[in-house]
């Protein structure tokens, strides 16, 4: 007489559950532009929602605490012309977030810890260089202020925000609409997914797809999600992989493992309603005291609703075999070392004490002197008096006045430093 064996996973019964209606968001218009990202984003501090907007793109910043009922003249990110398509926090600075709209720019924005009286309608910075609509957003996981944008021209282009600068431009990888762009953990290599159903993994600074050959899958696991896209969650702590389905209304969950058959089904969490989108907390912003492994922000019409995965413990000890250490929110590289060809793994925390994120950091950028940018070519036309190169009285007359705008400017940057930094001290000594 035989007997099965089962498989043993600490991950077997991890099972979901909706937090309780007070500790939801409500009241939330979410965007209903028909786009294949997820609408949401999310960090130890604050969520992230796209929402409906007249006159061009918005989307809504929460503090995490804000549960309940949004007022609904709360105050709103917005700037972009058309309705944004994407957002993603940055992993090194909780304050900052990227947005991508469908007026082709990539704005940068830093939110402040406080509630701000109006709109947000200054960005830190914008990005200009696609020639259609930005899509898709992904920062780079270990190096300082690297931002990936993909658009509708086909186009990848990797940014230093910290400068305003183009790193990187692959306008020859994809033949067709790029559907997904993903990192690997230590930002050497992409992986993309495009209309002409290929995946490829790129190397970006050499620009080349190193594989596309993905001919036989290693497993193969039948879906329900007729209604829409799948938007995958992937935990490497874990190793489990959550898979959402835009319009479904369940997260089915895998386990994955070295040896065959590799994929590990380990349960559905269903409920009532479909999700219009779904946000993904990192790791570090997870509650270790109740053994919590993931947390999903799902998003309703008219609402967002936290869903949380717990591994059943009866222990209230930590749990070291739950939490390995796990990617901070220190960056590992520079932008220029990464560019330069130097990669290095994500600088790791531990969260046996819990995670506190850190106090408002702001985000510097430093445009390079627009006298040390070559200028674009131009056709070649009649020589004039107006072709004639600038006499050195006037490069240094021009050097002087750029020198004096800047100083204001960042005159002006410390006080209004100064300003949110009292007002960040009186915030706090009200709480």
């Amino acid at each position: 007489m035989s007997r099965r064996v089962v498989r043993q996973s600490k991950f077997r019964h991890v099972f979901g559950q909706a937090a309780k209606a007070d500790q939801a968001y409500e009241d939330i218009r979410v965007s209903k532009v028909t786009w294949d990202s997820s609408f949401c984003a999310v960090n130890p501090k604050f969520l992230a929602i796209i929402v409906e907007a007249g006159g061009g793109g918005a989307f809504i910043v929460l503090p995490l605490a804000k549960t309940g009922r949004v007022d609904k003249n709360y105050p709103l990110v917005t700037g972009h012309t058309a309705p944004v398509l994407d957002i993603d926090w940055c992993p090194h600075n909780d304050n900052v977030i990227a947005s991508a709209s469908d007026d082709t720019t990539i704005m940068v924005w830093q939110i402040p810890d406080y509630t701000p009286m109006r709109n947000i309608t200054e960005p830190i910075i914008t990005l200009e260089g696609h020639s259609k609509r930005v899509g898709i957003l992904s920062w780079h996981p270990t190096a300082r202020n690297v931002l990936l944008s993909a658009g509708g021209d086909n186009m990848i282009i990797i940014w230093n925000v910290g400068t305003g600068e183009v790193l990187l431009s692959l306008d020859d990888m994809h033949p067709d609409v790029i559907h997904s762009v993903c990192w690997n953990s230590n930002g050497s290599l992409l992986a993309t997914t495009c209309k002409d159903k290929t995946l490829r993994i790129i190397d970006p600074r050499k620009g080349q797809v190193v594989a596309n050959n993905f001919e036989e899958p290693v497993a193969l696991q039948e879906m329900d999600t007729s209604n829409g896209v799948l938007l995958p969650f992937y935990d490497p702590d874990s190793s489990i992989v959550y898979l959402c389905g835009k319009g479904d209304s369940s997260i089915r969950y895998f386990e994955i493992t070295d040896e065959p058959p590799f994929v590990h089904y380990l349960n559905t969490f269903s409920s009532k309603e479909p999700q219009r989108g779904m946000g993904f907390m990192p790791k570090r912003g997870l509650d270790v005291s109740k053994c919590e492994i993931a947390r999903f922000y799902k998003l309703h019409e008219r609402k967002c609703e936290p869903i949380i995965m717990t591994v059943p413990r009866k222990s209230d000890l930590f749990q070291d075999d739950l939490y390995p250490d796990t990617p901070g929110p220190e960056p590992a590289l520079e932008a220029d070392e990464w560019l330069s060809g130097q990669d290095a793994d994500p600088v790791l925390i531990s969260l046996r004490d819990g995670y506190v994120p850190p106090k408002h950091r702001e985000l510097r950028v430093t445009k390079r002197n627009i006298l040390d940018v070559r200028p674009p070519s131009v056709p070649r036309r009649s020589q004039s008096s107006s072709d004639a190169p600038l006499s050195q009285h006037t490069l240094e007359t021009l050097l002087e006045e750029i020198k004096a705008l800047r100083e204001r400017v960042q005159a002006q940057e410390q006080r209004i430093t100064a300003l949110e930094n009292m007002l960040c001290e009186l915030v706090d000594g009200t709480d």
